[in-house]
């Protein structure tokens, strides 16, 4: 019996329409990181740099750094293993990296700026060091021929506000290094903005503040939210005329934790462009981690307070606290929940991936360092994205931010930088 021509071509087009076999989710995170190298939006290297080393890397061997850890039990940068180098870096399928240029909060601006200064410089040095490997990132553009090349493009970010000393002026300067964002603040207020960690002074930002952001559009430099407070976010969201990003943050929907982004503020990020690269630090992915710190962070107080200049009995008891009290591990399943959370309020556009390795002690299980990322992709693909999806959370939807900053710029490219009187120079 001869099939009619329509039920021929309607089996056909079925036919060519079906998969010749179903993808596993491994199959579609790979497909989608080839495709799409990982973008991470924060890595603290440089100052292991500088914790390590003193910024003198002649003889520093970033193919390989697995070794760079000693005494486990030592708290201190030696005691640590990094988490990232070259090696890791392919195997985690990243393909551009911003590079925190990143100064404690608590110094003097001025000396802040000029120990950010040598962070740029041991960044830029360390770039230079691998030119097969790494290439020096300015622009989109630059990112995009570092991926054709197969080089990890760099890119520069400060890491709080107190790194240009209050200054438009420094600001410009950081922008002409090569610094490509600024997170308005760190742990600690500035005097025009506040922080996540410190009761409110500004209630968000001051009117200079709001100047420090419309000058980062107009450099084409990417305002950063992580780390600030909610009333700081909402402020920027009103002033911003180019996408904003949060470098390193999670949702707070799923934990509570003032480093997280409010559903307030995510639902604002579909007006603005921005996006949300997710961190991959414990107490920020966990609830129970969160408590656990908390408790940690008491029992330590306790332990000093009864052991008043003591600190040898004081480590004893915190010890014996924390054998009875084993830390909770985080899982990638915790944070393909924060990236569901921020899907489902501001939508697959506005998701990216900001690891903050080498900024904390480990990533989650299985994620403890760089090379971890795969297996959160496939975790995503498993709970059904798609590979276009997985390819946006990886580097297009940062690529589009990116571009969308340098049009802001372009666009205001005739109008005078900002002033803003400096106070005068006393011997």
């Amino acid at each position: 019996m001869l099939l009619s021509r329509s039920i021929l071509a309607a089996c056909l087009t079925v036919a060519l329409a079906a998969p010749a076999h179903a993808r596993t989710p491994e199959q579609v995170a790979q497909a989608a990181l080839r495709a799409a190298p990982v973008w991470d939006g924060h890595n603290d290297v440089p100052i292991q740099l500088r914790g390590r080393f003193g910024n003198v890397i002649d003889h520093f061997e970033f193919r390989d750094t697995s070794k760079t850890g000693g005494d486990a039990n030592e708290d201190t940068w030696q005691g640590r293993t990094m988490h990232t180098d070259l090696v890791r870096l392919r195997k985690g399928k990243v393909g551009a990296q911003f590079w925190s240029v990143y100064v404690v909060a608590s110094l003097k601006e001025p000396q802040a700026v000029q120990a950010t200064l040598e962070q740029i410089d041991v960044t830029r040095r360390l770039i230079a060091k691998y030119p097969g490997d790494m290439a020096l990132a300015l622009t989109s553009r630059d990112v995009e021929r570092a991926m054709r090349e197969g080089r990890i493009a760099s890119l520069m970010g400060i890491e709080g506000g107190h790194q240009i000393g209050s200054s438009l002026g420094v600001l410009r300067q950081m922008h002409a290094l090569g610094v490509r964002y600024m997170t308005l603040t760190h742990y600690r207020n500035v005097g025009w903005a506040d922080s996540s960690n410190e009761a409110p002074k500004n209630d968000g930002l001051s009117d200079f503040g709001r100047k420090v952001v419309r000058e980062m559009n107009r450099l084409g430099m990417l305002v950063d939210l992580s780390h600030t407070s909610e009333a700081t976010q909402m402020d920027t969201l009103d002033e911003a005329k180019a996408p904003v990003i949060f470098s390193h943050s999670g949702a707070r929907g799923v934990v509570d934790h003032p480093r997280n982004v409010s559903d307030a503020v995510l639902a604002r990020l579909p007006k603005n462009g921005g996006i949300v690269m997710v961190i991959g630090y414990p107490g920020h992915l966990s609830r129970e981690r969160q408590l656990w710190g908390a408790a940690f962070d008491a029992e330590s107080a306790r332990a000093k307070a009864l052991q008043p200049g003591d600190p040898t009995a004081a480590k004893v008891l915190v010890d014996a606290w924390i054998r009875a009290n084993p830390e909770p591990l985080a899982t990638v399943a915790q944070m393909a929940d924060h990236i569901d959370h921020i899907r489902k309020v501001a939508g697959i556009d506005h998701i990216g991936i900001g690891g903050d390795y080498d900024g904390m002690e480990t990533g989650p299980v299985g994620m403890e360092d760089v090379s971890g990322y795969p297996l959160l992709f496939t975790e995503l693909a498993r709970r059904g994205y798609s590979q276009a999806d997985l390819e946006k959370i990886a580097s297009r939807n940062m690529m589009r931010v990116m571009r969308a900053a340098e049009r802001q710029a372009a666009s205001l490219k005739g109008e005078a930088p900002l002033e803003a009187p400096l106070p005068a120079l006393v011997d």
